[in-house]
């Protein structure tokens, strides 16, 4: 009897799961989230870099000088030939089906790899519908193939083929969304990363061939583009580093961090201990306090190390938490300041032009925050006195930057006009959901100064909101998310409040605070049922469920969407997209297009764009209606 009450604890509660089984129940823990492939973060390129970060591993232990990746994007069959030593044939089936098994743990074979686990190709293995691991050694080859991680066949025979490991793989639509494909521009700037970092090593994918001669220096040459240097790049190179470095006239930082072969754009330690070194030693030299801030304002730089047994804060690897070059090594503060005390020290004495250029851009940094620290006290005196008479802002009880860690959740919703934020404030959670809301559409703040941060009324008013004054340390919410309509004014406010935190608050974007809310285009309900609707296509499947008789409701902004039904569209279904950042020349070159004062060129496209879109419609309803 004691067994069937609901809270019965037995033996028969306590399960043990297989490799497979449990990379498959918790595939989060193994690669991040899964997504539909749209974001870079998307589990779908974490395999990926997991069968390729072998290759790459065999190239640094002087195998294998080309790796070949095919992908076909519309079946999503992937498929990884490296031309390095091949895994020993005896080890196969060990290497891809038994965890923790791989040479990376032997510092002989694979020195300073990026995983050391011997996790990465088993999740792939698993999370694939077909996988399929051929490794070819001196003639003779031994070729496996699995489905969700069991077996279904393993053959060994003798062929004549070059060395090296090939890996195909199918991702498992059941585990992933079945919507889920390849963007290959995501995909090919991967491997220009991986060129970048291994210079030497050539990649092709889908036929085109991505290699660098330079490394860094051609990765911070690339990433600029037509972006102006102060002073030519300082490229510093020694053992276990590489740094390449300039300042540029905008106040920004812009920093591309690796540990192994890794792009850990989330930075971490060594990031870290490289903001600090250039300080220490831009002061030492200089014989002068100047502030970190005025130091590295502008400044655009490139670092990549390579560890010992390294330690991220994730499966995924984007955040290095390592704080030694080997478990038993010197810190990495001090590798990394000593190098940048020699190196650079040794550079600046060498090239006193440069070291001039450098001084001069510090003064001018300075001289700029000096310039706005007026404008900022009287910031500082509307921020008090919008904590209190912040008329805009409905704030919550809980926060992020609260000691308990009660408002780890907390989310603050920016609006456009009081209708809207009327409703989501009657209908949110107050403990963990504040309101922002604006009064129109924001200033169109791109190439302007930071000045325009505390003169403008509302910016300086959500900047006090937010508490991103010091930067984003002390962020009072986890989620930032800009609530619009979903039409053109929408879209628009929309543009405007990215171009504001990229513009002053990347690292706001880059650390994965800043989303876009969702909202429902149709109501769709019968006297039973109610659905909301985000796309056409789910609109088409809910009168398929509730009948073509059902009722529909289109929504033209979220001030007609009332209290009742915003409280399902916040609470625990809420559809949130994050905003992903992407570095460098990329990222300046939309800004500069869409934002910019390019307004001819923009017309242009959109009467390109939408010549194509009219294109696809079929047209005999229209004649239709012509000849009636």
């Amino acid at each position: 009897m004691a067994n069937s009450k609901p809270n019965a604890y037995t033996e028969a509660d306590i399960k043990s799961l297989d490799w497979k089984e449990h990379i498959r129940r918790r595939p989060g823990m193994y690669i991040g989230k899964l997504g539909d492939g749209t974001m870079s973060e998307d589990g779908i390129y974490i395999l990926l870099k997991e069968v390729v970060d072998n290759a790459v591993d065999e190239y640094l232990m002087g195998f294998g000088k080309k790796t070949e990746i095919t992908i076909d994007v519309e079946t999503g069959h992937t498929q990884v030939r490296d031309y390095g030593r091949g895994i020993p044939l005896g080890k196969l089936m060990d290497c891809a089906s038994k965890m923790n098994t791989g040479a990376k743990y032997d510092s002989n074979a694979f020195q300073k790899s990026v995983g050391l686990n011997g996790v990465g190709i088993k999740a792939v293995n698993a999370l694939s519908s077909s996988f399929t691991i051929q490794a070819w050694r001196e003639g003779e080859t031994r070729l496996i193939e699995f489905s969700k991680g069991e077996v279904v066949s393993d053959k060994t025979f003798k062929e004549a083929k070059e060395n090296g490991t090939r890996v195909t793989f199918d991702v498992d639509k059941s585990v992933f969304p079945k919507k889920v494909k390849y963007k290959l521009e995501l995909v090919a700037k991967m491997c220009q990363y991986y060129a970048y970092l291994n210079p030497g090593l050539g990649l092709v994918l889908n036929g085109k061939r991505f290699y660098s001669k330079n490394g860094l220096l051609d990765l911070l040459k690339d990433e600029m583009g037509e972006q102006e240097p102060c002073y030519d790049l300082i490229h510093l190179k020694g053992k276990d580093i590489e740094i390449v470095f300039t300042h540029t006239a905008d106040s920004s930082e812009d920093y591309y961090s690796f540990v192994n072969g890794q792009n850990t754009h989330q930075g971490g330690t060594h990031l870290q201990a490289f903001r600090e070194g250039i300080v220490k030693e831009v002061r030492e030299f200089y014989k002068k306090q100047f502030e970190p801030s005025d130091v590295r304002s502008g400044i655009v730089a490139a670092i990549a190390i390579r560890i010992q047994e390294p330690v991220f804060e994730s499966q995924t690897k984007t955040k290095l938490g390592s704080s030694h070059m080997a478990p038993e090594g010197e810190t990495l503060r001090t590798f990394i300041g000593n190098f940048i005390k020699q190196e650079l020290d040794n550079y600046l004495y060498k090239n006193t032009d440069i070291a001039e250029l450098i001084h001069k851009r510090i003064l001018l940094a300075e001289r700029e925050r000096k310039e706005l620290s007026g404008v900022k006290k009287l910031a500082r005196e509307r921020a008090r006195q919008s904590k209190i008479h912040n008329k805009k802002l409905r704030d919550c009880r809980l926060h992020q930057n609260t000691k308990d860690g009660a408002g780890k959740l907390s989310t603050l919703f920016i609006t456009e006009g009081d209708s809207a934020s009327g409703s989501i404030t009657k209908s949110r959670d107050v403990k963990t959901q504040a309101v922002f809301s604006l009064r129109g559409k924001p200033l169109n703040c791109y190439g302007l100064t930071k000045k325009v941060v505390y003169e403008n009324e509302e910016f300086a008013l959500l900047q006090a909101a937010l508490g991103i004054e010091e930067g984003i340390e002390n962020l009072r919410y986890e989620r930032v998310v800009i609530s619009t309509d979903a039409d053109v004014d929408g879209m628009h406010i929309r543009l405007l409040l990215l171009t504001f935190f990229l513009q002053f608050f990347p690292d706001l974007v880059r650390d994965g605070h800043l989303y876009l809310l969702q909202t429902p285009l149709f109501r769709v309900r019968n006297k039973k049922k109610t659905l909301y609707c985000y796309d056409d296509e789910e609109k088409e499947a809910a009168l398929k469920e509730l009948g073509k008789a059902s009722e529909i409701t289109r929504f033209k902004g979220l001030g007609e969407i009332s209290p009742d039904e915003f409280g399902f569209m916040i609470g625990k279904d809420m559809r949130l997209d994050p905003v992903n950042y992407f570095e460098g020349r990329r990222l300046r070159e939309m800004l500069a297009f869409f934002m910019g004062k390019n307004t001819p060129d923009r017309q242009v496209y959109i009467m390109n764009n939408l010549r194509e879109e009219i294109d696809k419609v079929d047209t005999s309803e229209i004649e239709t209606v012509v000849e009636l």
